[in-house]
């Protein structure tokens, strides 16, 4: 995509910035378009005109006179070692505020294990979504807004999405019956601790409420993150009830709900809200960036980085390196509804969807083989190769047509992170 440039229209509108709803929040143009439009292997972004059928957008490109400059699409880490320093030293308190370690309670047994339950589970990880609130909010704050305290705060609202998230994949281990998790056993399978690992998820939900009393209850937007809070965790939990749906658990897959429309509300809910919508907002009321259409705006390009973001889980889980991932891949056992699993329903023939009916979901590692295998012949590799890139290419498009009132490099910074990742 290195030097071509488009003008993306749609019939009877005018800038993309003016879709709304088409774009953002009703599901007709998100995800359907970049994941949809590249499930055929002979998509190719560097043709003259490309049209894309669904929502009739068409991708014209345009003389270089008047096109839109577009920075190179980056390969690294979104945040430096010392940010990621300054944000690891806050563990401690954290840990300490919400465990009360050092007071004098009744119940020291169970507060010393909160207190481990917590420095297990909460680190481990990459910590992008923590760490995406302060750089956001460096990004999009007023010179006078950038203190000492204010980065602390931000920090703490990161630890606030990291204890989410780890309340989210001890819940959904559980679930899945996963066994590892970023390159060390599931909590569930610490200690043989089985389903009583559910109430340490509570647990972990729970702090992230007494975090943000404690620290933000006097602050002017703590009814707007505390909102944002609620919101996010509901949706997240309707998308992972969707996911169930498409695969009950004890039971094999519905592979007639396989589509594309509902692995896109899959990943929108479960997915695309908490991890890029959520830290970015929260960064915005730190702010004081409290209007609507920029946090809609905002909340369209991140969902759809989301979906992105998905898609190379879904990749990565079949043909990405564990040693790298941190975890062995099992969405083919567990017959969970993939990128690649739609795309190949859809390509395959009767013969081949008759393998994926007697292989998908089953623990054996001659059918996952299988599976995999058929997912190379029908060239699912090469297409999400094409995928990556294009979309990529795309997202830079509509992040430089976002309002001026939202700094661009807030977004860039995201996608620099997600690109080409592998793991």
């Amino acid at each position: 995509m290195s030097g071509c440039r488009f003008l993306i229209l749609r019939r009877g509108a005018g800038a993309w910035s003016r879709l709304g709803t088409h774009f953002g929040g009703q599901g007709h143009y998100e995800g359907q378009a970049f994941i949809a439009g590249y499930s055929q292997a002979t998509t190719n972004i560097h043709r003259s005109s490309h049209l894309i059928r669904n929502g009739s957008v068409k991708f014209h490109q345009m003389s270089t006179a008047t096109s839109v400059n577009l920075p190179p699409a980056k390969v690294g880490k979104a945040a430096s070692e010392d940010e990621k320093r300054d944000f690891m030293t806050l563990l401690p308190d954290i840990v300490r505020d919400l465990a009360d370690i050092d007071s004098n309670s009744d119940i020291p047994e169970a507060q010393k294990w909160y207190a481990k339950v917590l420095q297990y589970n909460l680190v481990g990880g990459k910590m992008n979504r923590g760490l995406a609130v302060s750089l956001a909010f460096k990004l999009l704050a007023s010179p006078d807004q950038i203190t000492r305290e204010n980065i602390r705060r931000a920090h703490i609202l990161g630890w606030c999405i990291e204890l989410l998230q780890s309340f989210f994949l001890v819940a959904d281990d559980i679930m899945d019956g996963s066994e590892m998790r970023r390159g060390k056993p599931a909590w569930h399978c610490k200690d043989s601790l089985g389903t009583s690992a559910f109430n340490d998820a509570i647990l972990l939900e729970a702090g992230v409420y007494k975090l943000l009393q404690k620290h933000f209850r006097d602050m002017p937007y703590y009814t707007d993150i505390l909102e944002l809070f609620h919101e996010m965790t509901m949706r997240t939990a309707l998308g992972q009830t969707l996911d169930l749906l498409s695969c009950p658990p004890g039971k094999r897959p519905l592979l007639s709900k396989f589509t594309m429309h509902q692995y896109n509300a899959i990943v929108k809910y479960k997915t695309a809200y908490y991890s890029f919508y959520l830290p970015i907002a929260l960064s915005m009321y730190m702010a004081g960036i409290t209007d609507r259409e920029l946090h809609r705006q905002a909340r369209t390009i991140l969902v759809e980085m989301g979906q992105f973001f998905q898609v190379q889980d879904d990749y990565l889980d079949c043909f990405g390196d564990p040693s790298v991932t941190g975890k062995v891949g099992t969405d083919i056992e567990e017959g969970k509804c993939t990128w690649l699993s739609v795309v190949a329903l859809q390509r395959a023939s009767p013969s081949q969807r008759q393998i994926m009916e007697e292989h998908y979901g089953r623990p054996e590692p001659e059918s996952i083989a299988k599976v995999r295998d058929l997912y190379k012949e029908l060239g699912l590799p090469a297409t999400y190769r094409a995928y990556e890139d294009s979309t990529s290419s795309m997202i830079r498009i509509h992040i430089q047509q976002i309002s001026r009132g939202l700094n661009h490099n807030v977004f860039f910074k995201f996608l620099e992170k997600i690109h080409r990742r592998s793991s």
